[in-house]
C-alpha cells in the first residue's frame, strides 16, 4: 500500500511544476516590462499600484516551488524518510512564499484598473497555484504517518 502516497503526490508535484515554470514565465515578462518602462518616460507600465510588489513575489515564489519540486522529485525516487523531511520542508517554505504573493494576486484584482491579460493570467495562476500547493503539501505531510501514505525504514 505504500504506492498510495506516490500515487497523490506524483501528479500534484507535476501539476505544481507546470504552473510554476509557466508562472515565472509571466512574471518574469512582467517584471522585464516594468524595468523598461522606469526605464523610457511615456510608455505605459503593466498593472497598476501593487503591481510592483506582487511582481517580485510572484517570481520568488515560483522559483522557490521549482526548487521545491526538485526535492520532491528525488523523495518520490528515493522514496526515503531522509528525502521526505527535505521535501517537506521545502514544499512548506513553498507554500508559504505561494500564499504570500496569493494575498498580493487578490489584492491587485481588487484594485482593479488596466492589467493586460498576461498579467490577468499570472494573477489566476497564483491563485491555483496555491490552491495545488497546499494539496502537495498536506499529501507529503501525510508521510509521517506511517508506511500506508508515505516512507518507512524497512
Amino acid at each position: 500500500m505504500a504506492s498510495v502516497g506516490r500515487g497523490l503526490t506524483s501528479p500534484l508535484l507535476t501539476i505544481n511544476f507546470i504552473l510554476a515554470v509557466v508562472g515565472a514565465c509571466l512574471a518574469g515578462w512582467a517584471l522585464n516590462r516594468n524595468f523598461d518602462c522606469a526605464m523610457r518616460v511615456g510608455e505605459g507600465c503593466v498593472g497598476n499600484g501593487i503591481t510592483s510588489v506582487f511582481l517580485p513575489l510572484a517570481l520568488i515564489a515560483c522559483v522557490v516551488t521549482i526548487a521545491a519540486k526538485f526535492a520532491g522529485t528525488h523523495h518520490l525516487r528515493v522514496w526515503r524518510t531522509d528525502s521526505l523531511a527535505a521535501a517537506a520542508a521545502t514544499a512548506l517554505i513553498a507554500l508559504l512564499l505561494t500564499f504570500l504573493a496569493l494575498g498580493v494576486a487578490i489584492k491587485e484584482i481588487k484594485v482593479g484598473g488596466y492589467r493586460p491579460k498576461r498579467l490577468k493570467a499570472l494573477e489566476a495562476i497564483i491563485i491555483i497555484l496555491g490552491f495545488f500547493e497546499i494539496l502537495y503539501t498536506m499529501s507529503l505531510h501525510a508521510g509521517v504517518l506511517g508506511d500506508k501514505y508515505g516512507p518507512t525504514y524497512a
